[in-house]
């Protein structure tokens, strides 16, 4: 006589029950959760470590039945159709409740399933990752991951003993996204993915590429975040901020390693938190007069000598300053005291780390499969493959999404040239030609025109900025005449040319004068900006001062005159932090700025100097308002090779007087130095270099000179002008 088969079985068969418990089931939400078997509901649970296991429904228990050779797994009938609660015992006595993810259904909808299938998604970041919500009357996160090639996906964390059996989720169609709802987790739950490759071999635990939030290096699993509800108060300088973004804007940046700005020397040398950056960075911006902070990197990233440039959480602010609202305490605190915010980012390549995006979901996901594509030789890193849609869109979104969520200004891009050229750094043999046999990388540059249009489209007022060292043509051209879309171009080739000639002993600069007015060359060519970057104290470089030939004095009188030449010419300006007080020492990212130099009053001299520049720049028009146009500039003298002398006029709007800069980068005073004034009249002199404010010894005009009609430099008068040695002099007409 054959037995009568138990409730379980009636539910789920042995062959199921076993491919739950090994972690090899293709489709586990069909098995798991409340099932009709006739009119019956049953319900199924797998739980290892429990022995009994009861539905609880409206305070009463309802015995499930084991499985048979198939431990954990239980399966009964439960009456009504209310929700349930899991209640599991194990032989010791223990005995705990759970809601059942199984009994939940999905959250995506099909709106969102389309563009993700599509890639045309424009914020993933509202669909994948980690979102605490409420679902059919329940609280918890929904967990969503984008792994096509995946066999099976399980989230996993604490909350079910890093265990990829237990939460396994639901795939969703062809969209190659997985997601599942974990009833009780919720802000601070830490998680990763464990991801069964479609070859059967389980993958090293997986951060999620969209998560919000990382545990403190060197621990990396993601950690959900509650990015919602932050009650911003800037609306003010969001309706402005277009303003103070446009070329005809002064603009001045502060390049800021948050790590090493300032530190708490008194408490084990800890890290400032946003929070405190919110009152002590952003104060010390408005001080010193810049207009701008960009900060490095500041996407999760696993090790801190990379300074943020392999960044592997491209939509978490890094924990190493605080969770995410702290962060947008930080942004706010700037735009409420008048200064814009610019982030790097990094959309180039990615660490190798095991728990990043690399080889995810066992197969080149986002990377190109091969090297000569997908493995940057320099930095020991991925690249990113730029021809998939969906890696195409998920970096275009996760540009948006740092504008939209956090207020941020501005992105200046990261190692454009590396991503524009599939021969960058690769010799003969080790590059794969584009259709055209060409080594542009049309699918890195599709990208950046449509990351752009989008952000440029969707968000007002922004601004994008290049980091491209090449003469790649059109950079901060529109996309619609050619141009890649970007607002400015960091103009690295002034940046190599002028410190080169600045490094050199006085008495051969005149050998190679023109390298200061090369870049006039082309310095309408793009929107620029100049930039004494980060990248110019490292690596062995040193600081700016100790670029500088000669005594101490010598240098500190050189960089305060190559200051003023920079501040002078035309292109908006960056300054990393420390160099605007002239730190001896070469930036060191472990520790703090030398603040201590500051008691020295040649090094507070020259944080004066940038303060008044910052001023000067911002209240004179003729300095900034046509910066990137070629009529805003004019030679008055460029070919003084054996003085070393340079003079220029710069001029703003028609109702805006001009400005003149003169330059001398010889030991040597010109007294009586001739030099042609467009007007005739008296000119201040607003700004020396060789002021005793600043650390010089106050030899100059005695606050100004006086025009007459006597034409030189092609200009229709002249003054006899006193030039002290290494220095800028700008003058400014006050009238006749």
């Amino acid at each position: 006589m054959t037995s009568k088969p138990t409730d379980a079985e009636f539910a789920i068969s042995i062959e199921d029950a076993r491919r739950i418990i090994t972690g090899q089931h293709d489709d586990p939400f069909a098995v798991l959760g409340p099932h009709k078997v006739g009119k019956a509901r049953y319900v199924t649970a797998f739980d290892p470590g429990a022995r009994r296991m009861f539905a609880v429904v409206s305070g009463k228990a309802y015995g499930l039945d084991a499985v048979a050779d198939a431990p954990g797994v239980f399966s009964g009938k439960v009456p009504g159709a209310k929700p349930y609660l899991l209640r599991g015992e194990d032989d010791a006595g223990g005995q705990w409740e759970m809601d059942d993810a199984f009994r939940f259904g999905p959250v995506m909808g099909e709106m969102d399933e389309y563009l993700l299938a599509e890639g045309t998604h424009e914020r993933i970041w509202k669909v994948l990752g980690a979102h605490v919500i409420e679902h059919e009357g329940a609280h918890g996160t929904h967990f969503a991951v984008w792994a096509p090639n995946a066999r099976r996906v399980s989230v996993v964390g604490d909350f079910n003993a890093w265990d990829g059996r237990r939460h396994p989720m639901r795939r969703r169609g062809a969209t190659g996204v997985w997601e599942t709802f974990v009833p009780g987790a919720g802000d601070g739950t830490v998680y990763k993915y464990e991801i069964v490759g479609i070859d059967g071999k389980t993958m090293p635990l997986k951060a999620d590429p969209v998560g919000f939030g990382s545990q403190h290096a060197p621990e990396n699993a993601s950690v959900v975040r509650d990015i919602t509800g932050y009650g911003w108060d800037d609306q003010q300088w969001m309706a402005e901020r277009g303003g103070r973004n446009a070329r005809n804007a002064p603009i001045s940046v502060y390049e800021v390693h948050l790590g090493s700005w300032r530190r708490k020397v008194e408490n084990d040398n800890r890290m400032l938190s946003y929070r405190e950056l919110a009152v002590e960075l952003v104060d010390y911006v408005v001080d010193m007069g810049f207009t701008h902070i960009e900060f490095l990197p500041i996407s999760e990233f696993p090790f801190d000598g990379s300074w943020g440039y392999q960044p592997v959480g491209m939509f978490a602010p890094t924990i190493r300053f605080g969770p995410p609202h702290e962060f947008r305490d930080l942004i706010e605190a700037a735009h409420l005291k008048g200064v814009g915010v610019l982030l790097d980012w990094v959309p180039g390549h990615f660490p190798t780390d095991a728990h990043g995006p690399g080889r995810f979901d066992g197969t080149a996901l986002y990377e190109h499969a091969d090297p000569r594509e997908g493995f940057h030789q320099d930095w020991n890193t991925y690249i990113f493959n730029y021809g998939r849609r969906e890696v195409a869109n998920y970096l275009i979104s996760n540009a948006l999404y740092w504008l939209e969520e956090y207020h941020i200004d501005g992105l200046r891009v990261d190692a454009v040239a590396s991503m524009l050229y599939r021969d960058y750094s690769r010799k003969d043999g080790e590059w794969v030609p584009n259709k055209d046999g060409g080594r542009e990388n049309y699918e890195a540059i599709a990208m950046l025109q449509n990351m752009n249009v989008t952000t440029y489209g969707k968000v007002e007022g922004v601004m994008t900025v290049a980091e491209e060292s090449t003469s790649f043509p059109g950079v901060s051209r529109p996309v619609d005449g050619g141009g890649l879309g970007f607002g400015y171009k960091w103009n690295m080739g002034w940046m190599n040319d002028t410190l080169e000639y600045v490094k050199k002993d006085p008495i051969y600069r005149k050998h190679h004068h023109h390298q200061m007015t090369f870049g006039l060359n082309y310095a309408f060519s793009e929107n620029f900006i100049l930039p004494i970057s980060h990248d110019e104290v490292v690596h062995g470089k040193g600081s700016m001062l100790e670029k500088m030939p000669g005594n101490l004095w010598e240098k500190f009188a050189n960089l305060r005159a190559y200051y003023g030449f920079m501040w002078g010419h035309p292109g908006k300006k960056l300054l990393f932090m420390g160099q605007e007080f002239a730190q001896a020492a070469e930036w060191n990212h472990n520790i703090s700025l030398d603040w201590a130099c500051l008691a020295d009053e040649r090094h507070a001299g020259m944080q004066r100097l940038v303060r008044d520049l910052n001023r000067i720049y911002a209240n004179e028009p003729a300095l900034h308002v046509k910066d990137c146009e070629p009529d805003g500039f004019q030679w008055i003298e460029s070919n003084d090779s054996d003085a070393s002398t340079y003079a220029w006029i710069r001029r703003g709007g028609e109702n805006d007087r001009p400005v003149v800069i003169i330059s001398n980068f010889t030991p040597i005073e010109r007294t009586e130095w001739q030099c042609g004034l467009p007007h005739a009249g008296r000119w201040r002199e607003a700004l020396n270099t060789d002021a005793g404010l600043y650390g010089g010894a106050d030899r100059g005009n005695m606050g100004e000179v006086t025009a007459v009609e006597d034409g030189w430099h092609n200009q229709p008068a002249s003054a006899r002008v006193t030039v002290p040695p290494l220095s800028t002099l700008i003058l400014t007409f006050e009238g006749s």
